[in-house]
């Protein structure tokens, strides 16, 4: 059996969800290929992990290649399933509801995408992130509804014992984007140096996908905070080091902090919590299906300085209430986000649709 997975990007947790899943299937006799429409820093991730990949094809380079395929999983962008049925596919089409950005974008999408979808599509996937499962309910009430928690590959994100860095390291991953809002980060990080100078902030980003005018605009603002000392920007790092970097962030006496606005997932913080590094972090919704609060993580309100700020201490200062989140973290994602269990469930969804 083979399946395609259609995305706009590599790059960020859908990526990641592409690669760990087209993996995970291999067991299940399933083999998944991935199509994305523009390049982007993620592709060498896949490339490495030895998956079919199609950047950008032509419709006749795609017509050639669809008959091969027994369903599509299309993330996001809703013009695919039409270019696919015009192309001549007839085979289960899947809208995978991942990847919107904010409750707005995603809402926006939807609804701009309804006809669409429910002309081309026989079910919906989502993960069971709350916003995403009502605004499914309200868009498309009739179409099946599948939820299937993400896998994360936890024989690969598991804590690496390592020298211990000296100083505290403060973490963050994701886009310049407004969504991830790295502007609150860096005004977290900049009161977080006032209290405790010795810390460094490492930054893992996608230094490929922003506009010339948000990288200077990034840049500006550092200097405007005078955070050039202690700032240390990793772009594009392979997917494969990070549980290296996220490792050294937690034994270091540090913490993850994500400032997003809206997640659908949250990959980054599942990640991070596998390697043993605490997170300090908004109330993004996807989170909320790893992040307990002082249990496996902490929350602080969105966009309070002063209450993250406070958090962070908290999670650096107080070693014995640090210690049992990341315990519990470690242990929530370990047991909770099994890609055999992801694996199943999706080979049972497509027998659901009549695939064999």
């Amino acid at each position: 059996m083979k399946v395609l997975f259609t995305f706009y990007v590599p790059s960020g947790g859908v990526e990641t969800l592409n690669r760990l899943r087209c993996e995970a299937l291999r067991s299940r006799n399933i083999e998944g290929h991935v199509l994305y429409l523009r390049p982007g820093t993620g592709l060498i991730n896949t490339q490495q992990a030895n998956i079919p990949v199609m950047v950008d094809p032509s419709d006749a380079e795609l017509a050639q290649r669809l008959p091969q395929y027994d369903a599509v999983i299309a993330t996001s962008d809703y013009w695919m399933p039409g270019r696919l049925r015009r192309l001549g596919f007839h085979k289960p089409i899947i809208f995978e509801i991942q990847g919107l950005g904010t409750r707005e974008q995603a809402d926006q999408t939807l609804r701009e995408g309804k006809d669409e979808i429910l002309r081309n599509c026989q079910a919906s996937l989502m993960p069971p992130t709350p916003h995403l499962m009502e605004l499914a309910s309200t868009h498309y009430p009739t179409l099946p509804k599948f939820v299937l928690m993400n896998p994360l590959d936890t024989r690969h994100f598991r804590h690496i014992a390592q020298p211990k860095y000296p100083v505290p390291i403060i973490a963050w991953v994701g886009r310049l984007d407004p969504n991830k809002n790295w502007e609150l980060f860096l005004k977290i990080a900049a009161a977080l140096l006032r209290q405790r100078p010795q810390m460094e902030i490492w930054m893992f980003l996608d230094y490929q996908l922003p506009s010339e005018e948000t990288k200077n605009k990034f840049w500006h603002y550092v200097q405007h905070l005078g955070l050039q000392s202690n700032l240390k920007l990793y772009p594009n790092a392979p997917n494969r080091e990070m549980p290296y970097y996220l490792s050294r962030v937690g034994d270091s006496g540090g913490l993850m902090i994500s400032t997003s606005t809206l997640e659908g997932f949250g990959y980054a913080v599942a990640e991070a919590l596998a390697c043993r590094c605490p997170v300090l972090t908004t109330d993004s919704d996807g989170v909320r299906l790893f992040i307990k609060h002082n249990e496996t993580g902490k929350f602080f309100a969105y966009p309070q300085v002063g209450q993250a700020v406070a958090g962070a201490l908290e999670l650096i200062d107080h070693h014995g209430q640090r210690e049992k989140i990341r315990n519990m973290g470690e242990q929530h994602v370990h047991q909770w986000l099994s890609p055999q269990q992801y694996a199943d469930s999706f080979r049972q969804m497509l027998q659901s649709l009549g695939v064999k």
